[in-house]
């Protein structure tokens, strides 16, 4: 997958170091000369990431196949190829080349383990692969990244038009990294409320906040509704044109995008929005709907 025209390619990389930034957020860098060709186009950028399997040294990938590469990695049986996630750019650096990705540890405990109780490996919330691997993960670990080419690609979702006159973002832990991506790219005097919800009050994170935007961290009881919504409902919005980015469970997000739309009367155009996942539903299980779903 090369060439200058070619939206996406294949990135092999290492874990550089990890840290963690709270009960529930662990920042892993990556590096890899590789990287240098990363143009990422800040913001809200994804890309996809390929982990190895328990017991592997590195993804079991075929991205030397081409365009084919997807039919020969589903072809490789489920226990051996690379575990697939969708992941965001948190913060990007030339020399050396790095690449900073914030994991959600749902189901990972403060010492990195899965927890033994109700909601450990028997209970409703275990651990997924991609954060069982991130608590794990240590310096020289083997991954591949599926990424942008060129800094103007389609997995930049944050695109307020021109004439935007304040900007809403509303977002959970797992669109915590997206959030502040996009904050770190706000231009300076952009106007725009900002709310985002974490479960634990040590999640919160010092996120730049200029002049013009409004911060509200919210935290979530265990087993509490999210409060993103009535948060949303009660706010007083500022004359103008708005521009919508909404991330986190589907659910929530479908929700909030509905309040905007049909009750706030803003233009679903101006409305970008996504579900970062789904209650009661592994991302493997969404990954298997959309293949399933006629195109």
């Amino acid at each position: 997958m090369t060439g200058q025209a070619q939206e996406y390619d294949f990135f092999p990389a290492h874990v550089v170091r990890t840290r963690r930034l709270g009960p529930t957020m662990l920042r892993v860098t990556f590096g890899g000369g590789a990287l240098r060709s990363f143009a990422g186009g800040g913001r809200d950028q994804s890309f996809s990431l390929f982990l190895p399997q328990p017991g592997q040294d590195e993804p079991d990938l075929p991205y030397a196949e081409g365009e084919g590469w997807f039919a020969a990695w589903r072809a490789i049986p489920a226990d051996r190829r690379a575990v697939m996630r969708s992941y965001t750019v948190r913060a990007q650096r030339a020399e050396p080349p790095e690449l900073d990705v914030d994991f959600a540890l749902h189901g990972v405990g403060a010492d990195g383990h899965a927890p033994s109780g109700p909601d450990g490996p028997d209970g409703p919330a275990p651990a997924g692969p991609a954060a069982a691997w991130a608590a794990a993960a240590r310096p020289g670990a083997r991954v591949v990244l599926l990424g942008p080419a060129v800094a103007d690609n389609r997995s930049v979702a944050f695109r307020p038009p021109a004439g935007t006159g304040f900007v809403l973002l509303l977002a959970d832990e797992t669109a915590l990294p997206a959030a502040g991506g996009i904050l770190d790219w706000l231009p300076a005097g952009t106007r725009a409320l900002v709310w985002i919800e974490v479960p634990d009050a040590a999640d919160i994170q010092d996120l730049p906040a200029p002049a013009g935007v409004d911060l509200t961290w919210l935290v979530r009881a265990p087993g509490t509704p999210s409060g993103l919504l009535p948060a949303l409902r009660s706010a007083e919005l500022p004359d103008g044109a708005p521009y919508a980015w909404i991330a986190g469970e589907s659910g929530t997000v479908k929700e909030l995008r509905r309040h905007l739309v049909r009750e706030r009367g803003v233009d679903r155009r101006a409305v970008a929005f996504s579900g970062y996942w789904r209650r009661g539903a592994s991302e493997d299980r969404l990954r298997e709907e959309a293949y399933a779903r006629p195109s």
